[in-house]
């Protein structure tokens, strides 16, 4: 998947749709955590649609909007470009701000020392 730029409202557009499924506009509108107006959360849809994130099926006189892409394969691009654009490309340097900034509690520490342990074993086993 290519980088994806999501604006804030896009985001949450796509939140809605993620976790309550495919709707229409009235339907998107009243899930989203902020008030906006009809049209406004229409044009956000359009646009979405426009960068290959949503489609529409006609359901009667109304669209039925769906996610194209997934959340994960949205994360994904969104972390790339994040460590691309403040980390000169350096997974290890964000994380190390991430450690550095106390922002992580050692239950959460913990659960990452796992996972880098495991991708690590993983690593291993395919070199092998």
């Amino acid at each position: 998947m290519d980088q994806v730029s999501l604006g804030e409202r896009e985001l949450d557009v796509m939140t809605v749709l993620w976790t309550a499924g495919p709707g229409t506009v009235a339907e998107v509108k009243e899930r989203l955590p902020a008030a906006l107006a009809y049209n406004t959360v229409l044009t956000i849809l359009r646009n979405l649609e426009a960068k290959g994130l949503v489609e529409h099926e006609v359901e009667g006189r109304v669209f039925r909007y769906c996610p194209v892409v997934t959340q994960e394969a949205v994360k994904g691009s969104a972390v790339s470009r994040l460590v691309a654009k403040f980390f000169a490309g350096s997974p290890v340097d964000a994380m190390a701000h991430l450690l550095e900034s106390g922002s992580i509690s050692a239950a959460e520490l913990r659960a990452l020392h796992e996972h880098l342990d495991a991708r690590l074993r993983e690593m291993e086993s395919e070199n092998a």
